[in-house]
């Protein structure tokens, strides 16, 4: 019998006790679609001479698939199914979803992690003949299967979306995950608590909605995604929606705690249209429902028109723009990424319903463009993007890059290509490192956006044990 894979953590701080990451995975898009996409390898060990340098390299076979969230095949979740951790199961390949091609990559990191080999192409027939969707967007290692949740419909269609579930050995497109999906149409990410039997989903557009940047119209008209909506995880049926609000527009990434016991999480939303600020959700258990509110507001900051993009200057402010959250294995302090002010902040969250700002760097920023201290004559583009934190909690790596349509709508003078690594204190408190910053040439004209860590991370994971 194979033993289990070291890397499936039975419980948060076993993850938090195991040897620290050596590499990070990164995978990066040509937005003219000329070139193909990459996923790239960097080095992160602080010990070694290539330090923050990309250390592998691997193109994928086609272009135009504009690459952005992807994900292990399995993970710690694995464990809550017996057997599942000792028949040869392992956080092994990488798949990598393509936003506009449909496509869905994967790469095996086993034989030598810095050079990962194609191992197969899901095409897009697959996924749509198979499970009635496109636009694969996120992905999550389940227990059973990978979640990959996905934007559009098939054959053209717009929508609905919804969750795929693939095989996590053969890749192979089960079907679709949701048996009764009850009133969602829109779609975006998906996370669970195991231990409640419940799945979590949240909204942002259909691919016409999303793919030509931000319409004033939809935003103004309220019509991106502003609900939360819970499921029976085993059965996929929908249970109950929880609207947040018209104005509280796109609602984005999940992020619930990992203590398997816990009963709650946070939500990111990305604007609103009252005043161009942006929140954070506490959802949690009540009764025998759940309930959200809001337990963080960022507002909008003040700014000269003549330094704002065309889609700002009638507001004269910048939006924070809540991009991306995380929260740290421990579920002790909360990460909110603002793209539009540049602005990654840190929120002590042990008492989940009254966060407490704790720490605050800056990174670009629409108007700011605050540089690396690497680089201190070097203004830089884009902001805090995709956040990934170490499963001790002490290191906090960043890319800068949204989504191709929308960089060019926010940062119409260039987004560039940057990743960041900030120190973290456990206690509260971020420190940018300042030999970490790999960008630019480095990436090969390519923008980069989401990370993930050798052996696990804060987003990666769900524990089955405390």
């Amino acid at each position: 019998m194979a033993t289990a894979d070291p890397t499936f953590y039975r419980s948060a701080a076993e993850a938090a006790a195991a040897p620290p990451e050596q590499l990070a995975y990164v995978v990066a898009f040509d937005r003219s679609g000329e070139l193909p996409d990459a996923l790239t390898v960097i080095d992160v060990d602080p010990a070694s001479s290539e330090y923050g340098r990309v250390v592998g390299w691997a193109d994928l076979p086609t272009r135009g698939d504009e690459l952005h969230h992807f994900g292990w095949n399995a993970c710690s979740s694995a464990l809550k199914h017996k057997g599942h951790d000792t028949d040869g199961l392992a956080r092994r390949y990488l798949l990598l979803p393509g936003l506009r091609s449909s496509n869905v990559h994967v790469y095996d990191t086993g034989p030598d992690p810095r050079s990962p080999q194609l191992v197969r192409t899901i095409e897009a027939r697959e996924l749509a003949n198979m499970a009635g969707y496109s636009r694969p967007h996120t992905l999550h290692c389940g227990p059973d299967g990978i979640f990959l949740s996905c934007l559009g419909g098939a054959d053209g269609a717009d929508g609905p979306g919804g969750i795929a579930l693939l095989d996590h050995s053969t890749f192979d497109v089960l079907r679709a995950w949701e048996t009764d999906r009850g009133p969602q149409y829109l779609a975006y990410d998906a996370w669970w608590h195991l231990n409640q039997n419940t799945l979590i989903t949240s909204e942002w557009g259909t691919p016409s909605m999303i793919e030509g940047g931000v319409d004033p119209e939809l935003l103004l008209g309220q019509k991106y995604g502003h609900s939360l909506h819970f499921w029976d995880l085993a059965e996929g049926r929908h249970v109950q929606s929880i609207d947040l609000g018209a104005q509280h527009q796109m609602v984005l990434e999940l992020r619930p705690s990992h203590d398997p016991e816990a009963t709650w999480g946070f939500v990111g939303v990305v604007v609103s249209t009252e005043d161009l600020s942006a929140s954070v959700w506490r959802w949690h258990r009540d009764g025998d429902a759940w309930a959200a509110e809001k337990v963080i507001s960022i507002p909008a900051e003040p700014a000269d028109a003549d330094l704002l993009p065309p889609a700002l200057q009638p507001f004269g402010a910048v939006p924070p723009l809540i991009t991306d959250i995380n929260l740290a294995v421990d579920d002790s302090l909360l990460y909110v990424s603002c793209w539009g002010t540049g602005e990654l902040k840190q929120f002590d969250v042990t008492d989940p319903a009254h966060p407490r700002e704790a720490g605050s760097v800056r990174l670009g920023g629409i108007v700011g463009r605050v540089p690396h201290p690497a680089t201190p004559g070097e203004r830089l583009a884009g902001g805090p993007q995709m956040v990934e934190v170490s499963r001790d909690g002490r290191r906090v790596y960043l890319s800068n890059s949204l989504y191709g349509a929308w960089d060019d709508q926010f940062y119409p003078h260039g987004v560039g290509a940057w990743m960041a690594r900030i120190d973290a204190n456990p206690g509260g408190g971020m420190a940018i490192d300042e030999r970490f910053f790999p960008h630019e040439d480095d990436f090969r004209g390519l923008r980069v956006h989401q990370v993930r860590l050798q052996g696990g991370d804060a987003s990666s994971d769900s524990y089955c044990y405390r």
